[in-house]
Parts: structure tokens; sequence; C-alpha cells
């Protein structure tokens, strides 16, 4: 069993890559093409995201519109949209999807910020473990006389050092989101 503070900060590096994705399928009052990531559309029979059945745009700053590429699968786009639960109510017009950005109600902002915050506590848990696998790492090392228990010592001093580096992401993640999420 090898200890490497490199990998504990990839997997940090994920966890906190994760929180982004999740928070930019969070819908805030303006559009973004990221609030379609999670859209899967069924096409030639099976499930594709839908940025691979046409193309997602924000002509405007409240609205986006997907050009599907294949006039078939104009109407699975539409219906996978209103099937997402994001709140949206596309327009078809020829082969393309017209999809305006309500106005969110105060109280739908903050039932996203209350969804921003669990991902950020998931996000913040996962951390944790990873902190938690590498002092069991370092444990196992000064338990088996690789490394000497100053050496250990350091060495776990470094890894929470780095978790309170990535939490500090995570709260300033979330921080911006809550802020983007709150302006109307």
């Amino acid at each position: 069993m090898s200890f490497d503070v490199s990998d504990l900060k990839r997997r940090m590096d994920g966890a906190i890559h994760t929180l982004k994705q999740e928070l930019g399928g969070l819908r805030t009052g303006r559009a973004s093409t990221s609030l379609l990531d999670a859209v899967q559309v069924e096409a030639y029979g099976s499930m594709m995201p839908v940025n691979q059945v046409g193309s997602i745009s924000t002509p405007e700053p409240r609205l986006l519109t997907v050009q599907v590429w294949d006039k078939g699968l104009v109407a699975s786009v539409e219906k996978a949209i209103r099937a997402a639960n994001l709140g949206l109510n596309p327009a078809v017009d020829g082969q393309l999807v017209r999809i305006p950005m309500p106005d969110l109600s105060e109280e739908r902002r903050k039932e996203l910020v209350k969804v921003a915050h669990k991902y950020a506590e998931t996000t913040r848990v996962a951390i944790r473990n990873i902190r938690r696998d590498g002092m069991d790492a370092l444990k196992k090392l000064e338990k088996d006389k690789q490394v000497s228990e100053d050496d250990a010592r350091g060495k776990s001093d470094n890894v929470q050092k780095i978790t309170d580096e990535y939490i500090g992401k995570v709260d300033e993640l979330i921080k911006n989101k809550e802020k983007e999420i709150l302006t109307v």
C-alpha cells in the first residue's frame, strides 16, 4: 500500500468537477447551455444527450435554442426537455426548439439554493472520505514501519491542509451559485 498526495488531489479535483457540473445544471434567471446537459433524448433506439442530436445556443440572455440536426428527432427533443422537470416550456419552430427562460419565483429560488447546498454537502462528504482514505493509508504505512511517526504526522498535516483547501473551494462555489440564483 502506498501513499500518494497527487492521487488524493486528483480525486478531490474530481469531486469539485462533479459539483461544478451539478451546479451548472441548476437553473438561474439566465439561459445557460449547461442547463440541458442532463437531458437525454430517445434517438435511433437509444438514449443520447441532447447535445449529440443538435446544437445548443443562447441567442439571448433569457432564451435557449436547440437546432436539431435530424428533422425526425424534433418531437423527441421537445418531449425530453419537458420530461426533464426543469420547469421549461419548449416551443418548436421547424427544426429549431426555442426554450424561453421563465422568471423564477422567490419560492423556487429558495428551493434551488437548498438543492445547491445539498450538492455542496455531498461534495464535502466525498472530500472527507478521500481524506480518510489518505489517513488510513498513512496509518497502515506507519504501522508497517514504512514511515516514521514524525513523517506520518507531517504527511497527515499536509492531507488535512489539502482537505481544508478543497472544502474552501466548495464553499466558494456554493456562495457564488447562491448569489447567482438569488439575483433577480
